[in-house]
């Protein structure tokens, strides 16, 4: 039975509830500082732990429980004869149970101006310290380090006076998993640090000199790539909302390796056209709806409609072939009128902000089909959320190693654009220039994508030669049916040689856009006169490897 409770907690969010619960079941409650008082301010019986220990808190609180007394009571074994006697004969107390939350020291270091003295200040000693102490000894001592665990928690203690031991080694987990992040981020910030700080403040390294990296498993995934390979989902511990892994599934088959992977594709491309002139953001804007096809980790069409069902009648034509059994995603709400025309061929998964009460009507017939529910650009700019840590880096495992890198987040707009040749892209074209440039970012290197009009009509990826990329390309907007006269092309990377302007320029190509930057560019500006072409350059390429 739980007779002696320690808590000891810098967010009291519903500490004052759980005393009363323990309380009611007479348990001891000692505390400290600004716990102890509020308990107390609250009508609660508490004991000081100063008072319990027989020993001041000092050094502006930085001791405080790093007392035998404390330490003692939660790691005696009270299944070990020689611990009982130990801490009887010192007069220590057995404590049952521990609430403890950290110094808030990742909230600390995440806000502006936040000074190296402020950091260190709010580098939890003692929490820890009891956290650790009361976790190793998990079958007789409860550990809470959340106040989300606060009540089911309670509700165990308000019928029986105790939790089971499974409850115990959850909670340990729970704490160890919670130290090692809190010691994961200090770590980080502090190895982040270029020493000493200017007379301006402090500043920060991009990649700290240790990394330590921790994420929460969501689920076992019944395979990886293939059927032979083991998988699991993981994510970051505060992911970014508006991110795959926020998303709800609303009906269909476990999501797989794979499913997971495309989707993430095509939700990323999708919400690159969210929200700004690109098109997407909200009902009045003028480009209305985008849509995104991916299949195999590239978008096989990508459109901009005045509405969902546009955009996916365009997105669509641009590869039918290639969509089927694609995941198919969308920057707003979808009505019963697009779910009708997306479930006519074989969809992997379904991707949108929300939808209508009709579109889950029509959907919930469809059973396997897997439904996802992400929240849209808007509701993500409105959290005011921002990408730390590991949250804003983009990561590849190699073997024994990890490659690191910001996340491409450049954004081309008009002033970006630098017209090398004597023939300039007219209004028209320059929107469909910034389209097309978009959706080269999203497709896998060597990358060339024709488009016009707000839509993909031919798509050629992942060719180790570009030459063949812009062939494939064509040959796709053949297959469709799709005429590349007077389209725009965007290329990835530079054009090396003129002979891939040249392929784009037969296929029907009337402006190319390109980052620029090779040996050769003099010819290939040349070739694109030549060929009475316009060409505009970025000066950013697009590698997606």
């Amino acid at each position: 039975m739980i007779r002696r409770a320690l808590l000891s907690v810098s967010d009291k969010t519903g500490i004052v509830a759980l005393a009363r619960t323990l309380a009611a079941r007479s348990v001891e409650l000692l505390s400290t500082g600004g716990t102890a008082k509020l308990l107390a301010e609250a009508g609660l019986a508490v004991i000081e732990v100063a008072d319990y220990t027989g020993f001041p808190e000092m050094l502006d609180g930085r001791v405080k429980t790093l007392h035998p007394k404390v330490h003692g009571g939660l790691l005696a074994r009270r299944d070990v004869a020689a611990h009982i006697a130990a801490i009887d004969k010192h007069g220590i107390g057995a404590i049952d149970v521990l609430v403890v939350n950290l110094y808030p020291f990742e909230t600390t270091v995440a806000a502006p101006g936040c000074t190296l003295d402020d950091a260190v200040e709010q580098i939890d000693i003692g929490g820890p310290a009891m956290v650790r102490s009361a976790a190793k000894n998990w079958k007789h001592v409860a550990v809470l380090t959340d106040a989300s665990q606060y009540a089911t928690f309670g509700e165990r203690v308000a019928a029986s006076g105790d939790v089971d031991e499974a409850t115990r080694f959850a909670l340990a987990v729970a704490a160890f998993d919670r130290i090692a992040r809190y010691d994961a981020a200090i770590s980080d910030y502090l190895s982040s640090i270029v020493y000493p700080p200017s007379a301006t403040g402090v500043s920060r390294a991009a990649f700290p000199t240790q990394s330590n990296p921790g994420f929460v498993k969501l689920q076992d995934l019944r395979y990886g790539e293939n059927p032979h390979q083991s998988a699991a989902l993981y994510r970051d511990p505060s992911p970014l909302p508006g991110t795959l892994v926020t998303a709800r599934q609303l009906q269909g088959k476990a999501l797989s390796y794979n499913n997971l992977a495309d989707a993430d594709a095509a939700w990323e491309c999708v919400k690159s056209f969210a929200g700004d002139e690109g098109g997407g953001g909200d009902a009045g804007d003028a480009r209305g709806a985008a849509c995104v096809i991916v299949k195999h980790a590239n978008p096989c069409g990508v459109a901009l409609g005045a509405t969902p069902l546009d955009a996916y009648t365009k997105a669509l034509a641009t590869d039918p072939s290639s969509a089927f059994g694609g995941i198919i995603a969308f920057d707003r709400a979808l009505d019963a009128a697009t779910v009708e025309a997306v479930t006519r061929q074989f969809v992997e998964v379904l991707i949108a902000p929300a939808y209508t009460p009709e579109a889950l009507q029509l959907l919930a017939g469809k059973t396997n089909l897997r439904v996802l529910e992400v929240a849209s650009y808007r509701q993500v700019a409105n959290a005011g959320a921002t990408a730390t840590g590991w949250t804003g880096l983009d990561v590849k495992r190699i073997g024994s190693g990890l490659l690191v890198q910001s996340v491409d987040a450049h954004r081309l707009t008009r002033d970006g654009l630098e017209v090398v040749t004597q023939k300039h892209p007219d209004a028209t074209q320059l929107d469909d220039l910034l389209f097309a440039w978009r959706v080269a970012k999203f497709v896998k290197s060597n990358a060339i994508v024709f488009c016009s009009g707000g839509r993909t009509l031919g798509v050629g990826a992942g060719q180790m030669s570009r030459i063949d990329s812009a062939r494939i390309a064509s040959i796709k907007a053949g297959h469709a049916g799709l005429s590349l006269h007077g389209s725009v092309v965007a290329s990835d990377a530079f054009f090396p040689f003129r002979d891939g302007l040249d392929v784009v320029a037969d296929a029907g190509a009337a402006c190319v856009i390109q980052p620029g930057g090779s040996v050769r560019d003099p010819e290939v500006i040349a070739a694109a006169d030549e060929r009475d072409i316009a060409m505009v350059f970025t000066g950013v390429r697009h590698f997606r490897h």
